[in-house]
């Protein structure tokens, strides 16, 4: 693989004509431009990843394969959709814990999409255990939690994000300190960053550094659902 120096700007562009033409006949007359301006460089990304990831936690692995790794797959799930466009239009990348086999268990993502581009850090959608796990460990460790989401360095970058209950999970009062965490099904945090950015060659120490702002967050939720950070 060719070193990474940066998305080139063509990916933008087809990201955006896909979402303009988002049938089978377009993408096949256009997949070679895909694999050049998309794929491609995608794989070189998370190449250049995996020894800064390496710095932050041995246990989230960067894999630069084009099925089965840290790209995730173009094609759309369109099986229970009402949206049968087949393809997604936008580059997902998601660095995942050696412990998941899912894109629920902790790990780091990179979103580029012509409309926003965008990091996330933590668990979308956990499951029951690991949801009454993140829970009962906020329940217990609140200065830790309180640490882990109101350091300088994650409050420079992060906001956390998702869906969250209407009302308090059973088992927690509604005037419980953290209730509005306490509610959340989901635990990400997201920062935005400038379409510019995935185009500079340092891009991928820029997207590690951001993540480092996260650690105590991640290892939280690890230690939430044990497994190691």
């Amino acid at each position: 693989m060719a070193k990474f120096e940066g998305f080139p700007d063509e990916t933008l562009r087809f990201l955006a004509e896909l979402t303009e033409n988002n049938h089978r006949d377009w993408f096949n007359a256009n997949k070679s431009r895909y694999e050049q301006c998309v794929r491609s460089p995608a794989l070189d990304f998370i190449t250049a990843m995996s020894p800064l990831l390496a710095q932050i936690s041995p246990h989230f692995h960067a894999i630069p394969k084009k099925v089965g790794g840290s790209l995730m797959r173009v094609y759309r799930d369109t099986r229970f959709s009402k949206d049968k466009t087949p393809y997604k239009t936008n580059v997902g990348i998601q660095f995942r814990h050696e412990a998941g086999k899912d894109v629920h268990a902790p790990g780091y993502y990179l979103h580029i999409d012509n409309t926003g581009c965008f990091l996330g850090v933590g668990l979308w959608r956990p499951d029951a255990d690991a949801l009454a796990g993140i829970r009962q460990r906020i329940d217990a460790k609140q200065p830790e939690w309180k640490k882990a989401t109101g350091s300088a360095a994650f409050r420079s970058k992060f906001a956390l994000a998702g869906d969250s209950l209407k009302r308090p999970p059973r088992g927690y009062d509604a005037e419980h300190p953290w209730i509005e965490d306490l509610k959340r099904k989901d635990f990400i945090a997201t920062t935005d960053i400038p379409a510019t950015a995935i185009s500079e060659p340092d891009f991928a120490k820029q997207v590690a550094q951001t993540y480092k702002k996260a650690t105590l967050f991640m290892s939280f939720l690890c230690r939430a659902v044990e497994v190691d950070f």
